[in-house]
């Protein structure tokens, strides 16, 4: 594996010392971006443009070649399992993923299969391979997968929803068939991030992104118990390196201290928790990634820095901090925005560090 020139976030995941606090940004490749609206125009469809390893490198890249971020993240999407599971997945202008054959049945359920990562997968391993040579050691590189439970809905659901009712019809109905749908997905992230960190990935999250629509008691049973499964399998060293792990449910600030036990080494925050009280509630047992509103951005360079520094001054001058937005980057944000972003936490959180 290359040797890093700047190690900065991967120090951060494993509460080591850094001499400033990294940032990376969710969905920093993305449609607020306009060199990335035209590559996605070149590509035909957001699909084809996953599929092609070279193009999807570029819109890895082209946010590194703005901002001085610490991080860059594999260009893919959280859907690529249950593509590869057969369901259709189409893209609707204004509607997001749909799937033409949503996961209903006992039927449906006993046919879906773990795909094969350097098979049906074969795309998102050569873009892997491709961004890590492109990278050639300047920053770490992160690959992720969605959650068993959080790819469930879209599957169970047939696209994304508010009331997840026919996911958690199943819950309440039938909870053996949806133990059966997550323990598919959970073999499948295993072994789809296992297979991302041999390509390349030097470190990896899990997005729970539709967690905090469950009870405690339901979380625990149905999302956490499986992103457990996950991180006791995956591969945490490749040639000689430590390999983080980061979980991230939005909405889940609550059970912070359920996901701490799981062994994962950072867990993610959105806004909606203060990130000093969160450190306060789980000491150095891991490192926090948070968590600014990513709607800050829209206001001016000025408020973008006061929030800055005010998370900064929460988390204090403890290891462990990554900084990130609380979810992605907003379609229709100003680009200089990032880069006020990116410079702020940089230059603000030295002091934290001495």
């Amino acid at each position: 594996m290359t040797e890093l020139k700047n190690d900065r976030l991967i120090r951060a995941l494993l509460r080591e010392p850094v001499d400033q606090t990294p940032i990376w940004v969710m969905r920093q490749a993305g449609r607020y971006l306009p060199e990335y609206k035209a590559t996605r125009a070149q590509a035909g469809s957001f699909m084809d443009l996953c599929r092609n390893a070279e193009l999807a490198c570029e819109v890895t890249m082209q946010p590194l070649r703005r901002y001085d971020l610490d991080a860059a993240i594999l260009f893919s999407d959280i859907l690529t399992i249950p593509d590869a599971m057969g369901l259709g997945l189409y893209f609707t202008e204004g509607e997001g993923p749909r799937f033409e054959r949503p996961i209903r049945t006992a039927a449906d359920v006993k046919a879906l299969a773990a795909p094969d990562p350097e098979g049906e997968l074969r795309y998102v391993m050569d873009a892997v391979r491709t961004i890590h040579r492109e990278l050639d050691g300047a920053v770490p590189l992160i690959g992720f997968s969605g959650s068993p439970w959080t790819l469930a809905t879209y599957m169970i659901e047939g696209g994304s929803s508010k009331e997840f009712s026919n996911t958690k019809g199943m819950l309440y109905t039938e909870p053996q068939l949806l133990h059966q749908v997550l323990q598919v997905l959970a073999d499948s992230v295993t072994s789809y991030l296992n297979a991302q960190i041999q390509a390349g990935a030097q470190a990896v999250m899990i997005f729970d992104t539709w967690g905090g629509a469950l009870t405690t008691e339901a979380y625990k049973e149905f999302s956490l118990a499986y992103m457990q499964q996950i991180v006791n399998q995956l591969i945490r060293e490749q040639d000689g390196q430590r390999i983080p792990v980061v979980m991230f449910t939005k909405g889940g600030g609550q059970w912070l201290e359920l996901q701490a036990r799981t062994g994962c080494d950072a867990v993610g925050l959105d806004w909606t928790i203060d990130i000093g009280s969160a450190r306060a509630r789980v000491g150095d047992r891991l490192a926090l990634q948070g968590n600014m509103d990513p709607g800050v951005l829209y206001g001016s360079p000025e408020k973008i820095q006061e929030e800055v520094k005010r998370i900064l001054a929460s988390y204090g001058a403890h290891n462990g901090h990554v900084f990130n937005l609380g979810h992605g980057v907003h379609q229709h944000i100003d680009p200089e925005n990032v880069k006020v972003l990116v410079d702020s936490v940089h230059e603000f959180s030295k002091p934290y560090h001495d």
